[in-house]
């Protein structure tokens, strides 16, 4: 859905979703710089009781997982098979190459590894 960041608060952002409802974007579940009227694609985490929305940038779940092992076998692929980030890698790194959270790679990664797509190495992952 469509959000537009309106305030920030002590917890967060607030947004506007849909040029119609209120919701919020907590600052311990945003992993990219936002600044008061950006507009964005958000996804609903809960809907409270009080009928205000709680929101995430990111797909919740395994679909997020399922879409982010793609990107990143993609990544690895064309970048002669082979990275040097891994799992013991700096969350920024992470989230510096591809905008995701620390959790969120190493769940692809496990993702692509059992599926014997990628090689866990010291140095970094290889193709298989």
């Amino acid at each position: 859905m469509d959000i537009l960041i309106w305030q920030k608060t002590d917890l967060g952002f607030k947004a506007i979703v849909e040029n119609k409802f209120s919701g919020l974007l907590y600052d311990n579940e945003i992993f990219q710089p936002l600044e008061t009227g950006m507009r964005l694609t958000a996804y609903v985490k809960q809907v409270r009781e009080d009928g205000k929305i709680d929101l995430v940038l990111q797909k919740l779940g395994a679909k997020k997982v399922d879409d982010f092992s793609e990107v990143l076998l993609q990544y690895i692929k064309d970048h002669d098979g082979f990275t040097p980030l891994n799992d013991k890698s700096d969350a920024g790194d992470i989230y510096d190459t591809f905008g995701v959270s620390k959790k969120t790679f190493k769940k692809a990664v496990g993702d692509l590894y059992k599926k014997r797509l990628i090689v866990l190495e010291t140095e970094g992952i290889r193709l298989a």
